[in-house]
């Protein structure tokens, strides 16, 4: 594992603390509530394991046009887990900004990551082991009242050099009093090999800032992935949080939130697209400990072939978070007879002045719907294919912004309707 002689002690003991932690759970079982439905076993005995060295790729600008939104904005490309200087661009930040892979950030500005790097994130079996393992990601920080005008670009991607590798990815995003930034996480994968990525993005949310996570998996065919994004939100402040999965052999998310301060408002929405033997797990946990905040969450699957969907939905209401506002939401439509999903929103309130809902649906196409459209002469395929884009985007439609939305919405209207 490469580090820099400059690197701050503290670093070596978060790595320290992390290997001690997965020393002694290992990886997860299904004997795990939160593994139930996702059994990692080929992740366990894959034999995956971080490169010594950054593997040579051959990765070019015009291989990532397709997996950028909205043209030239700020960007952070990763090869195969590793920092390209070549294939980013950063000439556009704005003062008051800083976008930094994480080893010349550890060099620059120890200070405002020490508090934060490692004490943000649960710990949990795949987040310590890659707190142990981390060798490279992005800093994003914000100063205070600045407002970033463009989304931030991140762009991890893996081509045939991540054959057999783990890449454990550490991200941090702070946004100090007052600021505002919208931040795109994607993950690409430009083979069908099998890798392993290992992600864990921390959020500091200050008083009355703003961020915006937008996560976008679209990993090869035989990828295994497993990201973990947690925030910690002051008084005031505000988190947006979408995952878009639709890639990988096996992949899960867990969005995790605390609204630590009077006032703050979460939104976690998602949209989750599988065929073939995909298995797609997103975990949510909003965790309500000040008064006076509110909650809102809407994620859609829709699910072909075999694939295998998970929905695990948690608000947590502290006892000292009365006035709590929170809503939650999981719709997924089967398409064949062997798609299933696991579906299980959660409340668990101990505060008595409260307003909190939850449901999920499963079902198949409204054939009404169908017969309607099918009657004013639209064909029976094409009616399927407009009423499963019109799901999606349904949800997708809450995506402030306008580049993602739109590239988002393209990509279904292109899978299901061919372009039409």
């Amino acid at each position: 594992m490469a580090t820099t002689t400059a690197e701050p002690t503290w670093v070596g003991t978060v790595r320290a603390r992390g290997a001690a932690a997965f020393a002694a759970t290992g990886f997860p079982t299904t004997r795990n509530e939160d593994w139930k439905y996702t059994p990692v076993t080929a992740i366990a005995e894959g034999g995956f394991a971080p490169a010594a060295q950054p593997p040579a790729h051959g990765v070019t600008a015009e291989a990532l046009a397709p997996y950028l939104f909205g043209g030239e904005k700020p960007t952070v490309v990763f090869v195969n887990g590793r920092f390209d200087a070549a294939l980013s661009n950063l000439a556009t930040l704005p003062a008051g900004v800083s976008v930094r892979p994480l080893a010349e950030a550890l060099r620059e500005m120890p200070q405002a990551l020490e508090p934060r790097l490692g004490a943000i994130a649960a710990e949990q079996p795949f987040t310590a082991r890659n707190a142990s393992l981390m060798q490279d990601g992005v800093v994003i920080h914000v100063a205070a009242d600045v407002v970033v005008g463009r989304a931030i670009q991140v762009l991890f991607v893996a081509d045939a050099g991540a054959r057999g590798l783990e890449l454990p990815v550490r991200n941090l995003v702070a946004a100090e009093r007052h600021a505002k930034v919208t931040v795109v996480e994607s993950f690409v994968g430009l083979t069908d090999a099998a890798y392993f990525t290992n992600a864990v993005t921390e959020v500091d949310v200050a008083a009355g800032a703003t961020v915006t996570h937008l996560k976008v998996q679209r990993e090869g065919s035989g990828a295994y992935h497993v990201a973990h994004v947690e925030a910690k939100q002051a008084r005031d402040s505000h988190l947006v949080s979408f995952s878009f999965a639709v890639g990988g052999r096996l992949a899960r998310t867990n969005v995790y939130t605390v609204l630590g301060g009077e006032g703050c408002g979460a939104t976690l929405n998602g949209l989750y697209i599988g065929d073939g033997e995909q298995h797609l797990d997103h975990q949510t946990r909003i965790e309500h400990v000040a008064p006076n905040c509110y909650s809102r969450e809407v994620y859609r699957g829709i699910l072909d072939g075999a694939a295998h969907g998970v929905f695990n939905g948690k608000v947590y209401v502290h006892p000292e978070a009365q006035k709590t506002d929170g809503k939650q939401e999981n719709h997924t439509l089967l398409l064949s007879e062997r798609a299933t999903i696991d579906t299980k929103p959660q409340l668990e309130i101990f505060a008595d002045d409260v307003k909190c809902t939850h449901g999920a649906t499963v079902g198949r196409l409204d054939q009404s719907s169908l017969f309607y459209m099918k009657s004013r002469g639209v064909g029976a395929e094409l009616a399927k294919q407009l009423l499963l884009y019109a799901f999606a985007a349904d949800v997708l439609e809450t995506i402030e912004a306008e580049a993602v939305r739109e590239g988002l919405e393209a990509q279904v209207l292109q899978r299901y309707t061919g372009g039409q």
